[in-house]
């Protein structure tokens, strides 16, 4: 279990040494493993609360479109952000710009902001509803890709349907 906290806190990377002065200093600045636990579950619950709280939105007349699309984006943020509190900021950056992941983080952030841009500047219900199901379908891609050979599952079961 501690090799668990260690690695999630990022201050297992593999080397022994354990003397650089980067590693002194985010050891140093690191969170206790309950803050981060505590860090993660909140962000987890505001990003589904948030996510939720924007589909009940979608069906009130009128602005109904724009706030959900508002509230699924601050959602998905949310939920970027509670695994930062495991990880660490930098690793997350790190492992978000992986080339398995590159492409996917790249369409879905620019979704999320072409998504706001739709709500709120250009005023297009129509266009942020796109980009919201496209952050999605980015956004799950991406969460798809943290797990073992589950992409090439969702390519299997996708050519066997068409």
């Amino acid at each position: 279990m501690d090799k668990l906290k260690r690695v999630l806190s990022g201050q297992d990377d593999g080397n022994s040494d354990g003397t650089g002065i980067l590693e002194r200093a985010n050891q140093a600045s690191t969170l206790s493993w309950g803050t981060r636990m505590k860090g993660f579950l909140i962000c987890f619950i505001l990003g589904g609360v948030c996510s939720i709280l924007g589909t009940a939105m979608l069906w009130i007349p009128g602005a109904g479109l724009a706030v959900f699309a508002v509230l699924y984006s601050v959602g998905n943020i949310f939920a970027l952000a509670s695994t930062m509190f495991l990880i660490g900021p930098w690793r997350q950056l790190k492992t978000m710009c992986a080339k398995e992941r590159a492409l996917a983080t790249v369409i879905m952030l620019v979704c999320l902001a072409l998504t706001l841009c739709s709500a709120f500047w250009w005023k297009n219900n129509g266009l942020a509803l796109l980009f919201c199901i496209l952050q999605f379908l980015a956004f799950t891609w991406y969460g798809l890709s943290y797990i073992p050979f589950a992409r090439d599952a969702v390519i299997k079961l996708f050519s066997m349907c068409i």
